[in-house]
């Protein structure tokens, strides 16, 4: 299980730093644009995402293998 957690975190941390790699210019403005979005849709936007998330892993861990 401990090997499972610390693959999943390199995996995040990989994903996160794509992005800085790949169009750190592009992905300044983003970061600006995500500033400036209302409380209240940021929480929204969050929890799809995190709903999403949890449906990916569920569907990888019952049909991945």
């Amino acid at each position: 299980m401990k090997g499972y957690l610390i693959t999943v975190l390199g995996l995040i941390c990989f994903i996160e730093g794509l992005p800085w790699l790949a169009i750190p210019d592009r992905w300044k403005r983003l970061t600006l644009m995500i500033v400036s979005v209302d409380s209240r849709v940021a929480r929204i936007l969050g929890g799809v995402l995190m709903v999403l998330g949890l449906l990916l892993v569920y569907w990888g861990r019952t049909h991945g293998g």
